[in-house]
């Protein structure tokens, strides 16, 4: 058959177009495997706070370690300082019994034992002797209660220099953990998806991270202008823990109405890494508290007399952060 008879033709068609399309579900699907799904903010805090529950004991047990390996080296330097005294006295005493004894080698006894060996009164020679001898001993004695008290003393130092060792191996080994898992935390919150909150009331809120801060921050503005009232939490005044209650609590995050159980509840944070939404706590009582809005401001319900509003979070000792949810 000619390649150019319409039947010919039309086959060729045909499998062109199948190819054709068989190419494109390919590389549709390429592009699938390649551009993963972005995880939801909700997951990535799932997983930082996984990385997190590692890394606190993690801490924990390093500063114990490094804690208990300060006190062993100040120990050991003690030691240290108790032996250099022996070891000096030790080796004058030896060094004592060493030039006796080669001024005996060399020259013979001393003139007061060849004295004591020529003496004629009877019994004399017996009574300097035991005299000498008890000397003799008790030099002996003197020394080797020095070198006894030193070996003791290198012997306990040999034990906390082995400990010290593995203390420090110990430590090396959990900094390296630590900076691992910083590491992936650090990775983590890169990624984590931010948003931008615009309410009447507040300053454009920016870097606004995961779903529950959003919404606790867009409720929290809406109340601006209502009235403080004392004990309440809504809807229509609040005292400070009532408007954060009812800011997350609109978020599905349950709070209690009070500043000393919310400061338990949320996850603490440092002031470094504090984020819109987190809960910002005053004086060291605990008594006042306000939601984090970024940049250095808070929305809070002041006292009686004002209107929720917001402020700096600089007007008031800033005790620490918490991180609801």
């Amino acid at each position: 058959m000619s390649p150019f008879h319409p039947r010919w033709t039309s086959r060729v068609r045909r499998t062109a177009c199948r190819l054709a399309g068989v190419a494109a579900l390919a590389l549709l699907g390429v592009g699938l495997v390649a551009s993963p799904a972005a995880p939801s903010p909700e997951q990535v805090e799932a997983a930082i706070d996984k990385q997190w529950r590692q890394l606190e004991p993690t801490i924990e047990t390093y500063n114990k370690v490094r804690a208990q390996l300060k006190v062993n080296r100040g120990k050991a330097a003690a030691l240290q300082r108790k032996i250099e005294p022996l070891a000096l006295t030790t080796a004058l005493a030896m060094n004592r019994i060493g030039d006796l004894a080669a001024q005996q080698y060399m020259t013979g006894p001393p003139r007061g034992v060849a004295a004591l060996l020529t003496a004629t009164r009877p019994g004399m020679l017996a009574e300097q002797l035991t005299i000498l001898d008890r000397l003799a001993a008790a030099q002996r004695r003197e020394v080797a209660d020095v070198i006894l008290a030193r070996s003791r003393y290198e012997a306990e130092k040999q034990k906390l220099e082995t400990l010290i060792a593995s203390q420090a191996a110990q430590e090396k080994e959990l900094a390296a953990k630590k900076v691992q898992i910083n590491t992936e935390i650090k990775r983590l919150q890169a990624i984590m998806p931010k948003t931008t909150v615009k309410v009447p009331g507040c300053p454009t809120i920016t870097g606004v991270v995961g779903t529950a801060a959003q919404t606790a921050i867009r409720v929290a503005c809406q109340q601006v202008g209502d009235p403080y009232v004392w004990g309440a939490n809504g809807p229509d005044g609040f005292d400070c823990s009532g408007l954060t209650q009812f800011a997350y609590k609109a978020a599905g995050v349950a709070l209690t109405h009070f500043t000393g159980a919310q400061w338990n509840e949320g996850r603490p944070v440092s002031r470094s890494e504090a984020r819109p939404g987190d809960l910002v706590f005053f004086y060291s009582d605990l008594h006042h508290m306000g939601l984090y809005l970024g940049n250095g401001l808070m929305v809070h319900a002041p006292r009686t007399g004002k209107l929720i509003q917001v402020s700096p979070i600089s007007i008031m000792p800033v005790v620490g952060f918490r991180r609801p949810g």
